[in-house]
Parts: C-alpha cells; structure tokens; sequence
C-alpha cells in the first residue's frame, strides 16, 4: 500500500505498510515508523538510538462494513542528548487511546446525528467508548464558557429525577447558550457564577427569572444595576396552579351528584387558552355548562384570560393601568384565591412591568429545560454529573431528527 494512501485514507503519516491480514471478519494493516523521522519524546532531538519495541493495535476507519486495525511495533528510544528513554511519538493517535484520530473524529461526526449506543453499535465499540470521546471533545469546548459577551440572561431551575435532585441553569437569551449549570437550586447554587461574572467584568443589562424570594435576592444583590423581569411564563403558570386548587376546593364544596360531575372533568378546559379549545370534543360547551353553574369558577376563569393581556399592552405606561385594574377586580370579588394572589402581584409589580422596558422571557430557557429531559432518556452514560452538564452547555448545537 502506498503512503499517500496510509495518509489521505486513516491520516497515517510517516510510516509505511509491512504486511496485511484478514481475521474473523477484520482487516489488519501491519506499518512501521520510517526511522529517519524518530525523534526523542521527552525532549525533540534527533539524536537517538533504538532499544527495543512493543506491538500496539489501533483501531481506525472501517472499509464498508469490516472494521480495520492498525498495527505499529512502537519504537523505544535512548536519547543522547537528555539520556532518557522513551517511546517514540504515535502521531495517528493520542497517548494511551487505542483508536486514531481518524477513527474519533468519524464517532464525533456520527454522535450529532445519533445516540451514544446506536454510534457504539454501529463501530462494534462499548458506548463508554464513544462517551469518552464526547467527553474530552465536550472539555475542551465548554468546560469554561466565556462570560465576558453576555448581556441578557435568564435563569431556573430543572429536575432531574427522583429524590428532588435539581439543577440551576443560566442562558444566554442572545445566543441561545447556556453559560452556567449549578448543583440544587435557589442562591446556593448560583454562587459560582457569579463570581465568575464579576471576574468577566460582563455588563448584564436585564435578567429574567421567576418570583422566588432566592433568585430575587440573589439579582439585587449581585446585579444591582441590571433590569430584573419576572418573566410572563411564571406569572401564569403559578396563578394556574392556584386556579387548580381553587377547582378542587370547589369541587369537594359542590352540592349535589350533577355539580360534582361537571366540575370533575374540566381542569385541562380551564387551564386551556380559549383559541385552544377543541370544538369537535364539545369542550367549548363543557367549559361553558361549567362557567354557568359556578359563579365563583367563572369569575376566576375570566380573571385568567385577563392577566395574560398585562404583557400585550401598547407600553408601560397602559400596562401599569390595566395591571391596577386587574388587581382592584381581584380585590373586589372577594374570593380568598384571588385577593392572594393579587397581594403577589403587589409584591412583584416593579419586576412585572420591567417586561416593558425589556421584553425578555424565560421561555427559550424553558425549551432547553425541554431538550435536557429528552437527552436525560437517551444513554447510561450521562449518569456521570459532570458528562450531564457538559452536553447541557452543547444543547444550543444539537439538532433533533428523526431518524430510521
């Protein structure tokens, strides 16, 4: 086999083919160092001299589908000049791995299209294998993400799995990027990036949180001068929350069998926005019955659709009047979950209408938070923490698709 060959098939350089075999399905190329280019590893000189060797075999590109060895009896050499020996340099392939670069970087190139297993299975390797590879890739590009450049972030925390195990993690919202993952939730975990942001000397214009007191505290203290929203998606989602109590408080309420079967089956109609209701189910109507036999349901249902309009008002200052509005409403029903909830708003009101003068959301954060419990499902070898959270500074590059 020709060098040029060795070199533009497997990025073998500098050696040449002493034989070739064929074993149980395998192809096995036997090379040899050409000897004009030994060189010490331990100090570069060319001034050295042979003593003894061992046999390494490396796996690298298939031909088809049979997968190919390379064989090289590594040279140890006596060096003159610092009179140290060492094993001569494999330039295929890193120190101590038993695969070419070639080799890793077709399992890289594999693993953005597809799972660790289906890459492992289909280069007959362990799936530790392919990991690792991802692993040092994965170092090497985000161990330390750059903190310098940010200026919009958004931050929550996920769960990821039994026992209340979370993370907290931080997006850039200009890049799509998450900079930061810390261990638990709440202000503890935060405290690394934040000395790391004050290191970076980064100018933080806005951050987007939810109301928890520890990420409130935590901004005020640390950013002082940023703009602090309380992001849209939290507002909602936490009077939906108290809305579904409320429906179950009413429900145990209700007198008679006929109450208590229409309040059972609408928690997924009330919590529904109404362009979203399905008229060929009859939810509509369903919504309706149970609008009409509960005045106190109606009234916090319409309540609901009114809180989303706040974030869609012409500017701040129509924004300030309505959410007024919405809470002398609130406060006028007299109903205990809606007087409650309008001393939160009350509470949180400078955060909330901070959305005006930077319209920011936690939403593309809530799209990650998506893509980390899908790839959570996808391989054993993410039960390594630090594996887990070095995918999760990759997830703006990855690309979901079906495939089969």
């Amino acid at each position: 086999m020709s060098t040029s060959l060795l070199y533009h098939g497997w990025g073998v350089r500098g050696y040449r083919q002493t034989a070739i075999g064929f074993e149980e399905g395998m192809i096995r190329f036997v090379i040899e160092q050409d000897p004009d280019t030994f060189r010490c590893a331990n100090c570069g000189s060319g001034q050295v001299m042979r003593s003894g060797q061992t046999c390494r075999r490396f796996r690298t590109l298939p031909i088809g589908g049979k997968p190919v060895w390379i064989e090289l009896p590594i040279q140890r050499l006596w060096c003159i000049s610092c009179g140290k020996t060492r094993q001569a340099d494999v330039s295929f392939a890193d120190e101590r791995r038993s695969y070419t670069h070639a080799f890793e970087r077709y399992a890289l190139d594999l693993s953005q299209h597809t799972t660790i297993k289906d890459v492992a299975l289909h280069l007959g390797v362990g799936w530790d294998m392919v990991k690792e590879m991802q692993k040092r890739r994965l170092q090497r590009r985000f161990k330390k993400p750059k903190l310098k450049h940010l200026e919009h972030l958004a931050i929550d925390e996920i769960s990821i799995g039994r026992g209340h195990r979370y993370l907290t993690v931080v997006l850039d919202l200009d890049s799509g990027a998450v900079v930061f993952v810390g261990d638990g939730k709440g202000a503890d975990a935060l405290k690394p990036f934040w000395r790391r942001l004050h290191a970076s000397h980064a100018r933080i214009k806005a951050v987007a949180t939810d109301m928890s007191p520890a990420y409130t505290a935590a901004v005020r203290e640390n950013l002082p001068k940023a703009i602090h929203v309380f992001d849209r998606f939290h507002v909602v989602k936490l009077f939906n929350e108290k809305f579904s109590l409320f429906r179950q408080e009413l429900q145990r309420e209700a007198e008679g069998p006929l109450a208590k079967k229409v309040l059972k089956g609408t928690r997924w109609l009330l919590l529904k926005n109404p362009e979203n209701l399905d008229d060929e189910r009859d939810e509509r109507k369903r919504l309706e019955k149970a609008l009409a036999l509960n005045k106190p349901l109606a009234t916090v249902y319409y309540m609901k659709e009114d809180l989303r309009q706040i974030w869609d008002q012409l500017d701040a200052a129509a924004a300030e009047v309505f959410l007024d509005d919405w809470i002398a409403r609130a406060r006028a029903s007299g109903i205990r979950m809606l007087l409650k909830f309008a001393e939160t708003l009350i509470q949180h009101r400078r955060g909330i209408l901070n959305y005006y003068q930077c319209p920011i959301t936690t939403a593309a954060l809530e799209g990650t938070n998506n893509k980390i419990k899908t790839m959570q499902r996808q391989a054993y070898g993410f039960r390594d923490r630090e594996f887990f959270k070095l995918k999760i500074f990759a997830l703006h590059e990855t690309r979901y698709a079906l495939v089969g």
